[in-house]
């Protein structure tokens, strides 16, 4: 455990002790019952993602001077409604979102990929957030080099442009290959040099390992197998054993840079289904296990990881993936390591088929009460909680977090 996580639960375990003198001396004065209270040391986070300029920046930030207002206003915004901590792509595209020796500028920020933004942003985001008390996570999409799949539209000196020996095309997008050991090296180096330069409080990993997989398509990886896959029964055991090797040691390297800073990966919200492992969750979705290729419960079992988020994008009882079921299976799956686990709420998803209550995310937090191994919950995404789910998300503060 590191201290981090040792300082938070200690806290909240001072903070459950007051709140619970108080509790009891209402009691005594006959006050009758008092709302249920959630404590603030808990995970109150939310992504921000860059990546198409989702979140931040926006297109329209012209200048330094629009994006760090954009980027105030989005915490201001967070502060008020009792949010902790922001999770921001800094990472979106095997790019940076500061000075890296590694990868050009990202074209998010300027719409040119290479180009300088005339200021670190991320020494921004980090000096900002820490400002008002909140915790800056920092999130990298590990493989993914490109939402397009042509390389020429890189930067000449991309790493991938001079090694494309180290990529695949795949679903008209272009990635590192995760066979490939150098390319796990690469990864690692280019991640790490923003821990050691930057005073993050945790790194954060989100679910694309290997890409989500499309209808009718291989995976070109077999020339790799071929080469780097001795010893492995299966090219699936071969690939899995990849995402372990750079979760592993991506984990070392964190916490060698910076004892003190979480390591933490959001991933697809069902690990197996039942009927393909009996360890696995009363559900009938796409496993990350077999999809990703990401094992992500040996990571929580072995201490790969400080916390696990998965993505539990479903409401109380979807027919595949039941909210009601996969919380449940995750606390039993933590339970008994020193890993956190937070809840990935699907703010993006209020006003969608199947998510018209405006009451449902505010039911996911109630839920959650009974299930002590919830340490918290990160939404989807900064512009969700403004827009399509801003009833819902307003309920929510009002039932949980004031």
């Amino acid at each position: 455990m590191t201290r981090m996580q040792r300082i938070r639960r200690i806290r909240s375990d001072l903070l459950a002790l007051a709140l619970a003198s108080v509790a009891a001396l209402l009691g005594v004065i006959g006050t009758g019952g008092a709302a249920a209270v959630e404590p603030t040391a808990r995970m109150r986070g939310m992504w921000i993602a860059s990546v198409h300029n989702t979140d931040w920046p926006a297109p329209s930030d012209d200048s330094v001077h629009e994006q760090r207002e954009h980027y105030r206003r989005l915490l201001n915004e967070a502060a008020d409604s009792g949010l902790n901590s922001v999770f921001v792509q800094v990472r979106p595209t095997a790019d940076a979102f500061w000075p890296s020796p590694h990868e050009p500028w990202s074209q998010w920020l300027t719409g040119e990929q290479g180009r300088d933004p005339g200021y670190d942003p991320l020494r921004f985001l980090v000096e900002e957030t820490h400002r008002r008390g909140m915790q800056f996570h920092a999130w990298f999409n590990p493989f993914r080099i490109s939402t397009g799949d042509d390389p020429a539209q890189l930067v000449p000196e991309h790493p991938a442009r001079q090694h494309p020996e180290w990529t695949f095309r795949y679903g008209g997008e272009l990635y590192y290959d995760p066979g490939v050991p150098q390319v796990r090296e690469f990864v690692t180096d280019a991640i790490t040099h923003a821990v050691q330069n930057y005073d993050v409080d945790g790194v954060h990993l989100d679910d694309y390992f290997y890409p989500y997989p499309v209808e009718g398509a291989e995976l070109p990886d077999r020339d790799t197998f071929a080469r780097y896959g001795d010893g492995f029964d299966s090219i699936e055991q071969w690939r899995r054993s990849n995402v372990d090797r750079f979760v592993a040691d991506l984990d070392a390297r964190v916490h060698r840079s910076a004892p003190e800073a979480e390591f933490g990966v959001s991933p697809f919200g069902i690990w197996r289904n039942a009927d393909s492992d009996p360890a696995g969750s009363p559900t009938s979705g796409m496993e990350s296990y077999s999809d990703q290729y990401a094992d992500t419960r040996k990571w929580v079992r072995r201490g790969w990881v400080d916390y696990i988020a998965p993505q539990l994008y479903w409401p109380l009882g979807h027919a595949d993936a039941d909210y009601a079921a996969l919380v449940p299976w995750w606390s039993r799956t933590v339970s008994g390591t020193d890993v956190d686990l937070y809840i990935g709420q699907a703010a993006h998803r209020v006003g969608d088929p199947g998510w018209t209550d405006p009451g449902e995310l505010s039911a996911h937090l109630t839920l959650n009460r009974d299930h002590p191994p919830v340490s918290g919950d990160v939404f989807f995404s900064a512009t969700s909680l403004t827009t399509n789910a801003r009833e819902a998300f307003e309920r929510l503060v009002a039932e949980h977090y004031r």
